[in-house]
């Protein structure tokens, strides 16, 4: 099953237990009919205003009283809790929980006695349903199963007559037995789809009355499906909000957290700077031009050290070009040979090469973005960059700023 439909129904089951009356919501209803055929007891529904059952869910004042020691994460979470759909049910009826009806074996051959005896219990089932003597005709109408359990149109006719008594679980049992038998047969979709309706299963009935439709029309189904189709289509687009909000908190958490890193970062560089300038303090002029390394490159790992060398670099007035680089970069391997070479060739540049791998936090300070790339800084400042292998673009600026 997906991860993303699991932590949601975890969610939602979590909201459950805070707000028992969530399950009262028309738009749950296949929800607490299934709890209550587990056997799950449920809290009698609480009177309230008007407006408060309009959006109960969607109440901050409601859920800030609920739960007042909410974290921030939380407080993200109850941006995007489903509220309540204002949805058509004037014909849903409360689920049944009578005992399972009568089935027979679809596998039992049926004998032509058997199966004019059944016939003649389906005449006697459908004069009482004409007589309004509904209980009657399911008797004949279970006797007519026992006798041909093969007959797909028996279930179907026996699920028309639940649907009329206002049952529908035995409708949608008898509904699937007859398409398990006959999976094209019309009359199994339109009565399951009539009764996921009467249980406010509005999208499972819309899809079973489009089908029954499509093999076979008529009035009946039309009427049914307009207004399925009102509430399925409500549903659907509260999903869709539901899914857009959770969306956007999932990127305002992501937002967060490379805010959080980067202020981390930001944070780590400023401290080794700090502890960079105080020991290149202690050193004498002298000394920090003698730890350039005239004529070579000097490895760079931490942003302790590039702010040591950036600032001998400055003091003793020195350009100084700071290469980014990685092991697996193909234009890198080919620039890096002409980049030592350089540094042999002008002397008083500074020639500073790190790995964005190794000094991640430098390489997030400067916001590296591809490699190679070669900053020019003098005085403590960017003055000009290169991005990508371009040799006579590099050798051209050294040129230029370092006379």
């Amino acid at each position: 099953m997906d991860a993303k439909k699991v932590a949601e129904l975890k969610l939602f089951v979590e909201r459950c237990k805070a707000n028992p009356s969530i399950l009262h919501s028309p738009s749950v209803s296949f929800f607490k009919t299934y709890l209550q055929s587990l056997g799950a007891r449920i809290s009698p529904e609480t009177p309230t205003s008007d407006k408060h059952e309009e959006n109960v869910l969607g109440s901050e004042e409601h859920l800030n009283a609920k739960r007042p020691n909410l974290s921030s994460d939380d407080k993200l979470d109850e941006d995007i809790v489903e509220s309540d759909v204002e949805l058509d049910s004037t014909d849903v009826v409360k689920p049944d929980y009578d005992p399972p009806q009568k089935m027979g074996d679809p596998l039992v051959e049926v004998t032509e006695q058997n199966r004019n005896a059944a016939q003649i219990s389906k005449s006697k089932a459908l004069d009482a349903i004409a007589e309004g003597k509904l209980l009657e005709a399911t008797d004949h109408l279970t006797e007519a199963i026992m006798l041909n359990p093969s007959s797909a149109i028996l279930y179907a006719t026996r699920a028309s007559v639940y649907v009329k008594l206002n049952k529908p679980n035995a409708a949608i049992r008898d509904a699937d037995a007859a398409l398990q038998i006959n999976p094209d047969l019309a009359k199994g979709y339109k009565m399951r789809g009539m009764a996921q309706a009467m249980l406010g299963q509005w999208e499972a009935a819309a899809r079973d009355l489009h089908v029954a439709s499509n093999i076979d029309y008529d009035e009946d189904i039309g009427m049914v499906l307009r207004k399925v189709e009102r509430n399925a289509h409500k549903i659907e687009e509260h999903r869709r909000k539901y899914e857009r909000l959770h969306k956007e908190r999932e990127l305002r958490k992501i937002e967060r957290e490379s805010q959080r890193r980067h202020a981390e970062v930001h944070a780590r560089y400023e401290r080794e700077k700090k502890m960079g300038q105080a020991s290149e303090s202690k050193a004498s002029d002298p000394e920090a031009v003698s730890s350039l390394n005239d004529g070579q490159v000097i490895g760079i790992h931490s942003t302790g050290e590039l702010e040591k060398n950036l600032n001998a670099a400055s003091r003793s007035s020195r350009l100084a070009l700071l290469y980014f680089t990685a092991s697996w970069c193909g234009p890198c391997r080919f620039i890096s040979p002409l980049f030592t070479s350089l540094a042999r060739k002008y002397p008083k540049v500074v020639f500073l090469k790190a790995d964005i791998d190794e000094a991640r936090d430098v390489a997030a300070h400067w916001n590296i973005s591809s490699v190679p790339t070669f900053f020019f800084i003098k005085n403590g400042k960017e003055i000009d960059k290169v991005v990508g292998a371009d040799k006579s673009s590099l050798e051209r600026k050294i040129s230029q700023y370092a006379g």
